[in-house]
């Protein structure tokens, strides 16, 4: 069996997309470009091949994102999102359910609670395995679709301030995303309570941590929310909760630059509230609309018709 290489930096992503480890700015560029072109020229140019959507965890933006992408191509989807009601609940391993999926599909889309369940789905798998989010580790397309937000809101990303707020402890996208900033000429800001504090494994000199947004609201270019992950605490839905302010209000928008992006990964429960949809600069529905189109580009890339 000719399977992928087992360190995910040593697979070119388009093989297999793992971790945003795998890419360089230069890939980045050409991946962006390729969703501008399937964005503006729809193509089928996956007509015939077939993708499983292998959920393990609930989704409903990447789940559908994923099915929309390879339908808009031309292809066709096996939606696996109620794992539980699969073998799995018969007691079989995720090795061999995707061994399985490989022999109907030309690729597999894997979402899973465990933090090594992508790099050890590719260890077995004869076809292209895309990390949807794994544990608390990473989710690197939404990592990606997130920094094409930024591109195409504020027509650059070097020499932005971005300030993340929510929980960055067990906040994948921003642990993902994080890692791409890296690669950019971009401050990075961390707004949480202590005890959801960004992992010390993403942080760097000269990052910044606050308490509260009060700070650092007026100079942000980019603010990124994201929701406190309380089915990834212990505990679950009985996790303390945290006190501190969290919800964005109004003020604090009037308070922000004017071409400042608000930004957010679904699904909010309470951090935006809904009076600021109509605010020109809450992007996080067009960053779903991004979305469709970088998957679009990856699902292209990866099945090797562009």
């Amino acid at each position: 069996m000719d399977t992928y290489l087992s360190t995910e930096t040593e697979i070119p992503w388009r093989r297999a997309v793992l971790s945003v480890d795998q890419f360089s700015r230069s890939d980045i560029a050409e991946l962006f470009m390729l969703a501008d072109t399937l964005a503006a020229m729809p193509q089928k140019p996956l007509a015939g091949r077939t993708l499983a959507n292998l959920f393990y965890e609930a989704s409903t933006r990447t789940s559908s994102s994923f099915f929309a992408a390879m339908t808009r191509l031309g292809g066709t989807v096996i939606p696996i999102n109620e794992v539980h009601y699969s073998s799995v609940s018969k007691g079989e391993t995720l090795e061999d359910t995707v061994r399985t999926l490989e022999c109907y599909t030309d690729a597999i889309v894997l979402r899973h609670y465990d933090n090594d369940a992508a790099e050890r789905a590719v260890r077995v798998c004869e076809v292209p395995i895309i990390n949807a989010g794994n544990g608390t580790g990473e989710h690197p397309t939404q990592a990606l679709l997130d920094l094409y937000t930024i591109a195409k809101e504020r027509r650059t990303i070097d020499g932005l301030t971005v300030t993340m707020m929510g929980d960055l402890k067990h906040g994948r996208t921003v642990h993902s995303l994080t890692k791409l900033l890296r690669m950019y000429d971009a401050r990075l800001r961390f707004v949480s309570p202590p005890e959801l504090r960004m992992p010390a494994e993403y942080l760097r000199d000269g990052d910044e941590q606050y308490d509260d947004l009060d700070a650092v609201i007026e100079d942000s270019d980019v603010l990124y929310v994201t929701r406190v992950q309380r089915e990834r605490m212990q505990g679950g839905d009985k996790a303390p909760a945290f006190d501190f302010d969290y919800a964005l209000t109004r003020d604090d928008m009037d308070r922000a630059r004017d071409d400042m992006v608000l930004m957010h990964p679904l699904p909010r429960v309470g951090e935006i509230p809904t009076e600021l949809d109509s605010d020109p600069r809450s992007a996080y529905f067009r960053q779903m609309k991004y979305g469709l189109y970088v998957r679009m580009g990856i699902l292209a890339a990866v099945l090797g018709s562009i």
